[in-house]
């Protein structure tokens, strides 16, 4: 039973990281939000976009998957009239920067260094066990042309728009930004709504890393600031502080069984993360997680790789 649903998990995840010969996006709808500010939050299918709207043009964060680049572009017009400006992207993943090649004709595509690097060569991806996917390299059009390191700051539509490099998260090329005057932040996947999350280990992801990241991530927000998740609603630091506590309590919990020496097939048949399991989901589901953390914490791959190409 439980590999039936960590094939389950593996054929979702893959379905949510497809090309558009997997998917059928002509009933792909767009949903405009406004946040807070000159920032709205636009969704459709793969990652949520924000998108800083005013006089000097529009500054959109992330851009979903390729064949849904003319509705985002359709989204964007019903807002406003003013140019796209810049793109910034939160992390390499295909659901997140599809429509690159499509916006970059527009205005460049800003990204921390490991996200051009990632897109540039491709290669795998997955938690280090029963999810993993083979990404080819992206198109020269579609690879950031402005690259950072540690931040980079936008001065745009009133807005000091910022976005900081937190390392070794979601991914190891992870940025959430910052849009201080519309008291809104954008936490790419570093913080999602679906449950447990993602942690792409073989992309340089580590739960310590993402523990680390979002702590530092709420140490610096007002109480009442506007959160986009990188998947689901529109959020508050109170969700973002509950999720931040389920990470810490799920690592803390596979930290102490293996120092008791237990082997990760012994932790799936304890079922030890239970106390969470409303977080399980169907896209990553108790075993997935556990998997994940237990390959994060001890930097070892488990069991045979599923291939979704």
């Amino acid at each position: 039973m439980r590999r039936t649903y960590i094939l389950l998990a593996a054929c979702i995840f893959a379905a949510i990281l497809s090309t558009a010969q997997n998917q059928d996006f002509s009933k792909v709808q767009m949903k405009v939000t406004k946040v807070s500010g000159n920032v709205y939050m636009i969704e459709g299918s793969g990652g949520n976009i924000g998108a800083s709207v005013g006089d000097d043009g529009i500054v959109i964060v992330d851009d979903q998957y390729a064949p849904l680049a003319d509705k985002i572009q359709a989204a964007l017009k019903g807002i406003t009239d003013k140019p796209v400006r810049f793109i910034i992207n939160t992390h390499y993943h295909p659901d997140h920067t599809g429509g690159n090649a499509y916006f970059q004709k527009q205005a460049p595509i800003i990204a921390q260094d490991n996200v051009r690097k990632r897109l540039e060569s491709g290669g795998g991806l997955g938690n280090g066990g029963s999810i993993h996917r083979e990404n080819p390299p992206a198109p020269h059009e579609a690879l950031p042309i402005i690259t950072f390191d540690h931040d980079i700051t936008v001065h745009v539509n009133g807005e000091d728009i910022r976005a900081l490099y937190f390392p070794a998260g979601h991914t190891d090329g992870d940025s959430i930004i910052f849009f201080p005057h519309s008291n809104v932040v954008h936490m790419g996947d570093d913080f999602v709504t679906y449950g447990f999350p993602f942690i792409d280990v073989e992309s340089g992801g580590s739960i310590n890393g993402m523990i680390d990241g979002v702590t530092q991530v709420v140490s610096q927000l007002p109480p009442d600031v506007k959160v986009i998740p990188g998947h689901g609603p529109l959020s508050t630091l109170d969700d973002v502080r509950a999720y931040l506590t389920m990470l810490k309590e799920t690592r803390d919990a596979v930290q102490k069984a293996l120092k008791e020496g237990q082997t990760l097939d012994q932790m799936k048949q304890a079922k030890l993360l239970e106390p969470w399991k409303k977080y399980s989901g169907e896209f990553v589901n108790q075993d997935v997680f556990l998997e994940t953390l237990y390959n994060s914490l001890t930097g070892q791959k488990t069991g045979k790789l599923i291939k979704h190409n």
